[in-house]
């Protein structure tokens, strides 16, 4: 039923989406559906921290907190429980403190400020700040169960804060009265502070000059001083206080005795050459950490970082764990950060016991289990190897089929490597989130080595599910200068992804390759042995005669057009379906015909997961190399793939293993090109570095689009470095040609190929019934169909080839074309055709249940039988600078929207959202926008990212239900949600960090000790350093900065930190104040009562004897 209102044609929608209600089918998403795009969208970030820059660990709750050099804060639970912090400054992240047990953590940042965080609430927030303004922080150490706070600065000054009131105490320790008074250097910066395991009232203070001090904080002066001529870069102490030990820059460890004067107990070069003469050994690399642990029944650990040699060239970063008399050299795969021993107490008075070491590496995390023979480290459960090899393209699907991540992770499970502890992982704190959300979603990346990973993305975690490496179908490269020039068109990884292109229902998945090359996968759960490979080579030429000058008019209807295997004016031809070619050079030199790789012509032993189905590769044409992929599709109900790319397009049948259309763009157009096209001039034999690393690829055109992201064109930067990354479906130059202009293209441009659709629609204007039909869109903005005739499912389909016909022109929009897809005449959304999975390799499975597992899935949309001609879909396109809406069969344009003037959009999708579907865009301003469907009213336009960078640009990804990710570091995913209903449940969802725990209790000292002391000795700190006897700070030393949420927002939010034990002892001071002021008053009272009473009796004895009357 069809009303008119609001100006625009009215339906009832079905009872389904809205019972009994009238509603307007271009206004039918509801905006206050969207949440604004800011902070609080981001759901969680996945990966390894990037460029990290300091670690902290919880022994008690049981967490890990990482800093990076950017500000940001990861902390990590058990599996499953991560949380993603950023200080606002950005600094550079130099200390982290936990406060055990007390869900609260320290951070010194780089700009030499100090943040106190509140870890009880989901998402952490910061409670106080203090911003020191003279003095440059170098290192903090907060003592176990206390609440003042050592801050250790450049000028070798140690200033103390309380954390409580993030206020600084009036006692300082000055460098000039710690070091000797007859010494004249400067001590240099503090490098380590830390109280003596058995007397909190004496502090060890590391200079990093090499002069340590044994400061009496009672006494205010410095009890000893050890002095060693080389630089300190760490210190740790004996848990019984009487010895401590310290790493040097000439690698070489030192062991002090407290009591001792002049020269260290014992020195010791873990890696240098002892001589024989007994001379000082070699330097050594400095030793940059140190810690020693001691066992209650063995001997005590001694672990290190650096220390190696320097005849060691090549060498990788070691860690040394020296137990014994062993000593373990375990290399790492990246530099060292920083490590912490993992102890089974966090009384430091007390044996340690330690059964694990965390390793912080630039690029990785590793734990070593100290209790196993051999060390072996813990499986990493955590999501932290995106960056295995580095990122280059990434996909993202929501709502998948349910079955999907269970056979996935099956084949995967497979695949895990050997040989680690056996224990649990160690880093178990925290408590998973309780969201509702249950939808299966899946992340695929794709890597520069030529690897796929499966992710499992469902409920905000991440976890691998299955690898697939796409190199073992090529063989492996020679140092054969010969081979390198024939088949090389990249500088380097030559089987890089480019683009993805996946159908979840039937599992199929198709993969493009820097080197011009598809390949098509089938999953299966059985092993074979597929003993050649099949494969296709293509011919896709560019080549424009002398100047063609066609009318202008363009526009669909039927045309002179090419016929499918016909001859064309380009010498395309399709390589036969067999194993790769052995034409190389043509007899003047020139290559020709030759694939960019080799695939492998040994049998290729399969296992379960995704086995090749099918390898397509261009080959170098007259001495051209090919043109890398820009665009990709698949479908597995009709059992096609198509791609293009700047010269044309080909479809290949996976099923027949057969080229059925190669066409070059101009040929789609056939007599009605409406563009002026030159002949091209001759082109270099050799290409940049893939796309996927040169970002600057145009010509001096490319100036003309004005967008904010052009300046960043011209810096060259590395994708896999950090400056992009998104094989996508455009060409690979972020700045490009955008000429707004339909009618001419410049001299040296081509039309490339940019997206295609398959779908079951109209293939021509006034059609009466849907056929199955592929939609291609190009650079320039057209929108062309391509008619596909498939033969019946079954046997049928094997032997009878599918006809492949252009059809027509479409639309024309400005800008590349992005995305297309179809509705109904509801307003629903129409997905392509598929076909459900099946085994491929069943053993006793005949062609006729192969054959009816294989059928197309029916159609939702019927065609009309009136002759009167009825709009029965309706077409979204959108391209880089606007969106349309077109009727079909019509044709006609009912919805045009200018998406941006200034920029332009580099990823849209069309996604279904729980009430509907919307478009959804992200321009290079950093725009995140909305449109409704079908009539394309703005939703949501959010200013999300303030600079884009090419790493964000190729990775942005949009899915259904409201979610979105990108690659915001080479290390780590982002991901966001534009939908009000997941930012309402997110606060479930996300995991908690702290949880109740009980303090361990403490050693206990024995009866010895406790008779002839020897035992730990407390220290009254708030006696000490509080401003009765410290007095107060000098004003310009720091400023005090309240949380971001105010003054009583942080009170709140202060609850469940320290201000628990605050209250607690505020009460116990106020009790006992009340108590001894009533005591002061009886006291006065009894003292009063005495003196009446002494007086009553002077006064009776001196009136003893007197008579009435003489008084």
């Amino acid at each position: 039923m069809d009303v008119e209102l609001c100006g625009h044609k009215t339906t009832l929608l079905r009872e389904r989406l809205f019972p009994l209600t009238l509603i307007c089918i271009c206004c039918f998403l509801i905006p206050h559906c969207f949440a604004a795009i800011s902070l609080d969208a981001q759901t969680v970030r996945h990966g390894f921290p990037y460029q990290p820059s300091s670690m902290a660990h919880d022994p008690v709750q049981k967490i890990l907190a990482i800093g990076t050099q950017s500000g940001a804060l990861r902390l990590f639970g058990r599996p499953g429980v991560e949380c993603y912090c950023q200080h606002e400054s950005g600094a550079a992240v130099i200390s982290l403190q936990f406060l055990i047990n007390e869900g609260a953590l320290v951070s010194a940042l780089a700009d030499d400020s100090v943040h106190l965080w509140n870890l009880r609430q989901r998402r952490p927030a910061i409670l106080h700040s203090l911003k020191f303004n003279r003095e440059r922080i170098t290192f903090v150490h907060l003592p176990f169960q206390s609440k003042w706070l050592y801050i250790g600065t450049e000028k070798g000054n140690i200033h103390i804060v309380n954390v409580e009131s993030f206020t600084l105490s009036g006692y300082v320790i000055m460098w000039n009265k710690a070091i000797e008074l007859s010494s004249k250097a400067h001590p240099g910066p503090v490098v380590h502070i830390s109280d003596n395991p058995m007397d909190e009232g004496k502090l060890i203070i590391g200079y990093e000059a090499g002069i340590v001090v044994l400061w009496d904080l009672k006494s205010k002066k410095a009890d000893y001083r050890y002095t060693y001529d080389e630089a300190i870069h760490s210190v740790a102490w004996h848990h019984e206080g009487k010895q401590f030990i310290c790493s040097h820059s000439d690698g070489t460890l030192t062991i002090w005795n407290i009591k001792g004067q002049g020269k260290p107990f014992q020195t010791i070069t873990p890696h240098g050459k002892q001589p024989k003469d007994g001379k000082k050994p070699e330097p050594c690399k400095p030793i940059l950490k140190v810690e020693y642990k001691t066992t209650r029944l063995g001997d005590p650990f001694m672990i290190l970082s650096g220390g190696l040699s320097y005849d060691t060239v090549g060498r990788r970063p070691c860690l040394t764990v020296m137990h014994g008399k062993s000593t373990a050299v375990l290399e790492m795969d990246y530099p060292i950060v920083d490590f912490l021993t993992l102890c089974e107490t966090p009384y430091s008075n007390d044996f340690q016991e330690p059964y694990a070491v965390v390793v912080l590496l630039e690029k990785d995390l590793v734990v070593i289990d100290l209790a196993q023979n051999g060390y072996p480290i813990f499986e990493n459960p955590y999501p932290l190897t995106i960056h295995e090899s580095p990122v280059t393209c990434c996909e993202y699907f929501a709502d998948c089929p349910v079955d999907l991540i269970p056979a996935l992770y099956s084949v995967g499970s497979r695949q895990k490597r050997q040989g680690y502890s056996k224990k649990e992982w160690p880093i178990s704190g925290g408590n998973w989130g309780l969201g509702t959300q249950s939808y299966p979603e899946i992340i695929i990346t794709g890597h520069a080595d030529g690897t796929v990973k499966f992710w499992d993305a469902s409920a905000i975690m991440l976890q691998v599910l299955y690898k697939l490496k796409t190199a073992k179908v090529f063989e492996k490269s020679r140092n054969n200068k010969e081979d390198k020039q024939n088949t090389e068109i990249v500088d380097e990884d030559p089987f890089a992804i480019q683009i993805m292109a996946w159908c979840p229902e039937s599992r199929m998945l198709c993969v493009a390759g820097v080197s011009a090359n598809l390949i098509i996968y089938r999953f299966s759960k059985q092993e074979i042995t597929t003993e050649v490979v099949q494969l296709l080579e293509v011919r896709l030429q560019y080549e424009v005669n002398d100047m063609e000058s066609p009318p202008e008019g363009g526009g669909g209807g039927d045309r002179d057009l090419p016929t499918p295997g016909a001859a064309s004016p380009s010498p395309q031809t399709t390589g036969p379906p067999t194993h790769p070619s052995t034409s190389s050079n043509s007899s003047d030199g020139v290559r020709d015909n030759v694939p960019c790789l080799k695939v492998r012509s040994t049998p290729l032993k399969q296992s379960s997961g995704y086995q090749v189905e099918l390898v397509v590769q261009l080959v170098w044409v007259s001495g051209e190399p090919p043109q890398q992929i820009t665009s990709l599709a698949l479908n597995s109900s009709y059992g096609l793939i198509v791609f293009g790319n700047s010269n044309g397009l080909a479809v290949v049948d996976y099923l027949q293993k057969t080229v059925l259309l190669n066409l070059g763009t101009v040929e789609l157009y056939g007599s009605n090109d409406p563009y002026q096209r030159q002949a091209r001039s001759p082109r270099k034999a050799r290409q940049p570095a893939g796309g996927l690393c040169d970002i600057n690829e145009g010509s001096a055109s490319e100036d003309r689009c004005k967008s904010p992201t052009s300046v960043l064109a011209s810096n060259h930067q590395q994708f896999y470095n950090g400056g992009g990354g998104r094989g996508d479906h455009r060409d690979n130059s972020f700045s490009r040609s955008r000429s707004s202009s339909v009618t001419s293209i410049d001299k040296e441009a081509r039309e490339a190929i940019t997206s295609f659709h398959f779908c079951e629609t109209f293939a021509r204007k006034g059609d009466s019934a849907i056929t199955p039909c592929l939609y291609v869109g190009t650079s320039l903005g057209t929108v062309l169909a391509v008619a596909l005739n498939l033969p019946p499912a079954g046997e049928q389909r094997l032997l009878q080839p599918v006809i492949v016909l252009p059809s027509g022109t479409l639309a024309r929009l400005k800008g590349s074309i992005l995305r297309m897809a179809f509705l109904d005449n509801t307003g629903t959304f129409l997905p392509p055709a598929f076909e459900t999975w099946y085994e491929p390799n069943a053993a006793g499975a005949d062609s006729e249940e192969r054959d009816k597992a294989r059928k197309r899935r029916p159609v939702s949309v019927s065609p009309s039988t009136s002759q009167e001609l009825q709009e029965s879909q309706y077409a979204v396109v959108c391209s880089e600078k606007q969106a349309k809406v077109i009727a079909l069969p019509s044709q006609n344009c009912i919805f045009k929207h200018s998406i941006t003037e200034t920029s332009f959009v580099l990823r849209a999708d069309v996604v279904q959202m729980n009430i509907g579907n919307c478009v959804a865009c992200f321009c290079a301003n950093g725009h995140i926008m909305t449109l409704s469907l079908p009539g394309l009213r703005p939703l949501l336009d959010v200013n999300y990212l303030p600079l884009t960078d090419m790493r964000i640009a190729r990775t942005f990804c949009f899915t259904n239900l409201g979610q979105a990710m990108y690659l915001t570091s080479p290390t780590e995913i982002q991901r966001i949600t534009y939908s009000q209903e997941t930012c309402e449940n997110l606060q479930e969802m996300l995991g908690e960090l702290f949880t109740p725990v009980e303090t361990p209790e403490a050693p206990n000292r024995g009866f010895f000790k406790g008779l002839f002391g020897g035992g730990a000795t407390s220290l009254d700190r708030e006696e000490l350093f509080g401003e009765t006897q410290a007095g107060k700070a000098s004003r310009g030393l720091a400023q005090h900065i309240p949380g971001p949420q105010g003054l009583e927002g942080m009170k709140g939010a202060a609850s469940g930190v320290v201000a628990d034990l605050a209250r607690a002892r505020i009460a116990l001071d106020e009790r006992g104040q009340k108590l001894g002021e009533l005591d002061e008053r009886t006291a006065a009272m009894l003292a009063s009562a005495d003196s009446f009473g002494k007086h009553a009796h002077d006064m009776m004895l001196k009136c003893k004897d007197k008579k009435w009357y003489q008084f």
